[in-house]
């Protein structure tokens, strides 16, 4: 059996006392802080509000996000409010007491909070064209009143709720981001889904088009993590769920 060299034995030694003797400071880890948004999403029959909640951290400029816990608005879509706005406003309120229990104070004034409208305000615009502005005033009016950072209350357009739609089912399949051995995010290399969404009053067909120099004529451009996807859109009108129900009662009482 060979013997280390004298010399590396001293050596070593000498390291070691050095290392002992030299005066230590625990370096504290600042985690990361935590960060919440509310969006509440208004279809043609009901209103959901969302928490979502992220950290500081970001990959290839996209946050990334998950959903907390979501409240049932209690009562029916707020088109069915165009001529008592007022209700609206207050079918609001227990979830928005809700959500100020389940995020913290001292972030109540850093939490930012939407309102998007979809399908009902857009279909009572059509029919009604002055109500809607009725609606969303109240709803605003009480919004702003909330403790949270009201940023806007908007009826979305039919391209940008559709592409809403994709984002989120294909962030939930994770299609877009993984995470590497390191724990950084890198692309997933999965293809995305198409996605089709049935709501009371409309179907939405959404699906990202080949090639990103080839941009849809009705859809939109979407930059996420760090990926350039252009978005194909196509709303179908009177293919909701309540005009299936109407059809299949038809059929019934035939």
């Amino acid at each position: 059996r060979e013997l280390l060299p004298p010399w590396l034995v001293i050596a070593a030694g000498l390291t070691g006392i050095v290392l002992l003797c030299v005066s230590t400071k625990d370096v504290p880890i600042v985690p990361l802080r935590t960060k919440y948004g509310i969006v509440l999403d208004a279809g043609s029959s009901r209103t959901i509000l969302f928490i979502y909640q992220w950290t500081t951290t970001k990959g290839n400029k996209t946050g990334v996000i998950r959903e907390c816990s979501s409240c049932l608005v209690q009562g029916l879509g707020i088109s069915n409010y165009s001529d008592s706005p007022q209700n609206a406003e207050k079918s609001l309120e227990s979830c928005l007491n809700w959500a100020q229990k389940e995020i913290p104070a001292e972030q109540h004034s850093q939490t930012p909070l939407y309102f998007g409208a979809s399908a009902s305000v857009r279909q009572l615009n059509l029919t009604h064209p002055t109500l809607p502005d009725g609606v969303l005033a109240a709803l605003t009016a009480a919004l702003k009143s909330s403790p949270f950072d009201f940023q806007r209350a908007q009826i979305l357009s039919s391209p940008d709720k559709e592409a809403f739609n994709w984002v989120a089912v294909n962030y939930v399949l994770g299609n877009f981001f993984k995470y590497d051995w390191r724990g950084q995010l890198v692309p997933s290399g999965k293809a995305t889904a198409g996605v089709l969404s049935v709501g009371g009053t409309s179907a939405q067909l959404t699906a990202a088009v080949e090639g990103e120099n080839q941009a849809p004529t009705e859809g939109a451009r979407l930059q996420l993590y760090g990926q350039t996807y252009s978005v194909y859109t196509h709303r179908c009108p009177c293919h909701g769920t309540d005009q299936l129900r109407s059809s299949l009662l038809s059929t019934l009482i035939r």
